[in-house]
């Protein structure tokens, strides 16, 4: 008889992987059932683990969908480059970003479900907007009012276009915000 041989891996599930699995899970769920039918159990059995996974991680669907954002998003397109092109690959970048399948679904229905809900709010404010807040504000140099005012006018018109036509902004709409947006910031505040 051989002596039993130790498992450098702990017992259980391998964990590497899990967050971006589930992210995966819920913007292919969020596309296909819509943000109020993505349900945590759905999105867990689209993941393929047990919704005990999911809420160890996230203590809410709200909570989720935030750190999904964040994570599909990544860090804004910002360069040493000038003012007009960090608004304009700013803006660009957020088109395709909400257009992409289920992100802007996503987005919307988190933004609804935070309207009553201050944690959500918060966790949205926190996580995902002050990050971009603070690197545009960097590097257009304006103060928060005005980026917030920026943050605002770009992402609610994308959004507002998703939830009315169910489809993106299309490319000549987007170069059409992206020149009502620059009369406005072209020079700093």
């Amino acid at each position: 008889m051989t002596p039993a041989t130790t498992s450098a891996r702990p017992p259980g599930r391998p964990r590497a992987g899990i967050d971006a699995t589930v992210f995966a899970a819920t913007l292919s769920t969020v596309h296909e059932l819509g943000y109020a039918g993505a349900t945590m159990d759905r999105i867990a059995a689209a993941a393929g683990v047990a919704k005990t996974t999911i809420y160890r991680r996230w203590p809410s669907k709200g909570a989720l969908i935030a750190d999904c954002l964040v994570d599909a998003l990544g860090p804004a397109p910002l360069k040493d480059t000038s003012r007009e092109e960090n608004i304009s690959s700013a803006i660009r970048w957020a088109a395709a970003k909400i257009g992409e399948p289920g992100l802007g679904a996503a987005f919307a229905g988190v933004f609804v479900d935070a309207v009553s809900d201050p944690a959500l709010r918060e966790i949205l404010s926190t996580r995902l907007q002050d990050p971009y807040r603070i690197a545009l504000q960097d590097a257009l140099g304006e103060p928060e009012n005005r980026v917030l005012l920026f943050i605002d006018v770009v992402v609610g018109t994308l959004l507002h276009r998703m939830g009315m036509t169910g489809e993106p902004m299309v490319d000549a709409d987007v170069t059409a915000l992206v020149e009502m947006v620059l009369r406005h910031f072209a020079d700093p505040a």
